[in-house]
């Protein structure tokens, strides 16, 4: 966030891979025409595919090594599309889903496991509604934006900056069960803080505290309980607005007379974003939406302003070639509704810098427990099984061909 990054940090303060042990990297894809930001444009670009025959199905598929149209792949758990290979394949299309295409990028993705290269399976067996996952950024060396995002939907992983970023799911099994935390550290930080901590305690705080860092997030953790209660309460509420909603929360609104609105009518298609600090106007070719504020157009992430990447993948299909060339003709009413709550949201954590500034200035005069710390009270370091996902496989999973997948 703005005014908040590559701050000096406390020594010895530990890192966000040693409190949250399990990661993943991101996604790969393989082929970008498998997502889009409409659910309409994935249904056409199957409908396209399908229809195709023989070699025109294989370009328009666009193998890779991981995939083609002839190879055996299994289901993705909890996803029920098709197993057959995709050259003799002409079912309708599998369901889209929601995920995190880039921070704050919520896009729609065909979840079949013959599309993607590398969908890591061990995420999507524990994607459910108690779940929460922790996308770490790519660092980017002096500049803004925050250390830590999170969500209810599966991130993507991708790092707008360029480098890979890492996902670190919450809880290890489904239903909430086993958290993502080194063994023993919600114990120490109850024994320290004196009161009841939860997982979603320990996600607050880091929310609230982590820093960037070359070498991944730090998360310094404070010496008194009143800092930590300060920081888990900041902490929820930036999870409360990143999750918009979600999980039956209140949808994040600005007061009424600072509401973004549409001043006029976004065209057909609009020209790229362009702001007025003066009037706090985004200008969309003819369209214009205000009050938009400041915080809100200059937010970043990995050294992105995150409005402008957000416009770039919406009109990414224009220009485009083979199934990427599919997209709505017109632009579509959802986007700019998307847009105004995309508006709000990042004015609301923007106004909130200035309290995890104040944090970080409190953490740096009066650290808490450091990495050495946590070494001598045996939570450190985690041990290697705790770096891997847990066995979770208490079902059988369809594989190739519709045969049952040896577990």
């Amino acid at each position: 966030m703005p005014g908040v990054s590559d701050e000096p940090q406390p020594a010895g303060a530990p890192l966000l891979d040693d409190l949250m042990p399990w990661s993943v990297p991101p996604l790969r894809l393989g082929r970008s025409w498998v997502l889009a930001p409409d659910a309409r444009t994935l249904r056409a670009r199957w409908d396209a595919l399908v229809a195709a025959e023989g070699a025109e199905r294989e370009r328009l598929f666009r193998p890779s090594r991981a995939r083609g149209v002839r190879a055996g792949v299994a289901a993705l758990p909890g996803q029920s599309t098709g197993t057959v290979r995709l050259a003799r394949e002409a079912g309708p299309c599998p369901e889209p889903v929601r995920v995190l295409h880039e921070p704050f990028d919520e896009q729609w993705l065909l979840p079949d496991h013959r599309l993607i290269d590398v969908a890591r399976p061990e995420l999507w067996r524990i994607a459910d509604d108690r779940q929460l996952f922790v996308l770490e950024p790519g660092y980017v060396a002096q500049s803004a934006g925050p250390a830590l995002l999170a969500g209810a939907v599966l991130p993507e992983g991708r790092s707008p900056g360029g480098r890979p970023g890492r996902i670190r799911p919450l809880y290890r099994r489904p239903g909430g069960g086993e958290p993502n935390l080194a063994p023993g550290l919600v114990a120490l930080l109850c024994d320290v803080y004196q009161c009841n901590v939860t997982p979603e305690d320990v996600l607050a705080w880091a929310l609230a505290a982590a820093r960037p860092g070359p070498s991944g997030a730090v998360v310094p953790l404070p010496a008194g309980a009143g800092t930590w209660r300060a920081g888990v309460e900041l902490g929820r509420g930036l999870l409360a607005l990143q999750l918009r909603g979600a999980r039956g929360g209140e949808v994040p609104r600005l007061p009424g007379g600072r509401r973004p609105y549409v001043r006029a009518a976004v065209p057909a298609w609009p020209e790229p974003p362009v702001y007025d600090p003066e009037t706090e106007t985004l200008h969309l070719g003819a369209g214009q939406i205000s009050p938009v504020p400041a915080g809100a157009w200059e937010f970043e992430v990995s050294g992105v302003r995150v409005l402008e990447r957000w416009f770039e993948r919406r009109v990414a299909h224009r220009g485009a070639d083979g199934l990427e060339a599919l997209g709505p003709a017109v632009w579509p009413q959802e986007w700019t509704s998307e847009l105004l709550s995309l508006v709000t949201v990042l004015a609301l954590l923007a106004e909130r810098a200035p309290e995890r500034a104040a944090l970080a200035e409190a953490l740096a005069g009066s650290p808490g427990p450091d990495a050495g710390a946590l070494r001598a009270a045996g939570v450190l370091p985690p041990p290697p099984s705790a770096r891997r996902p847990a066995s979770v496989l208490d079902h059988q999973e369809e594989g190739p061909d519709g045969q049952f997948a040896l577990l």
